[in-house]
């Protein structure tokens, strides 16, 4: 009786593979506060990450590492973000090396406000990310509002992501004049 529940099991969680991607997958930390960190700088750059920097006004949290493909892909599109200066962009780099993240962002360029260098992964894992890249929107209050799993794409940054910053920013604004 045991193994067909068992079975049963095993192909709902199969079935429920097949339909819905990692993208679907909800953040616990949705509407909570980010965690409490407080990093080192990356190699070559002088301002490190702390959960205070993300205090004050709406910005995006990037995840990303020079081995990551799908960060690379996704890096034009913080580079136009930062040149556009709407949203404080900032970033925390994943177990990289600290040769290699430093030589990535002068190749790519750095559109970061400041980047935290989290060596042993321990930061990523209390935001909860499943795997680089990944990008959370957060309030100026310090909150998590959004969450974007896999690489940042335009039509994702455009529909979902902005949409989301623009709001919080005129939630931000509204109540500053009240």
């Amino acid at each position: 009786m045991i193994a067909p529940l068992i079975a049963f099991a095993l192909m709902g969680l199969f079935g429920w593979g097949l339909f819905f991607s990692s993208r679907d997958l909800p953040s616990p930390l949705i509407d909570k506060p980010v965690p409490e960190f407080a990093l080192a700088p990356v190699q070559g750059q002088t301002d490190g990450l702390a959960t205070a920097d993300l205090r004050g006004q709406v910005s995006l949290v990037n995840f990303f590492a020079s081995w990551c493909v799908p960060c690379r892909a996704e890096h034009p599109l913080f580079m136009e973000l930062a040149q556009s200066g709407e949203v404080k962009l900032y970033g925390i780099n994943y177990k990289d090396l600290p040769d290699e993240a430093e030589a990535w962002l002068e190749e790519l360029g750095n559109p970061y406000t400041r980047i935290g260098a989290d060596l042993n992964g321990r930061v990523a894992i209390d935001w909860g990310v499943y795997g680089i890249p990944e990008t959370f929107v957060v309030a100026a209050d310090g909150t998590i509002a959004y969450k974007v799993i896999g690489q940042l794409t335009r039509p994702i940054l455009e529909n979902q992501v902005m949409p989301v910053v623009r709001r919080l920013n005129a939630e931000n604004s509204g109540s500053m004049t009240q």
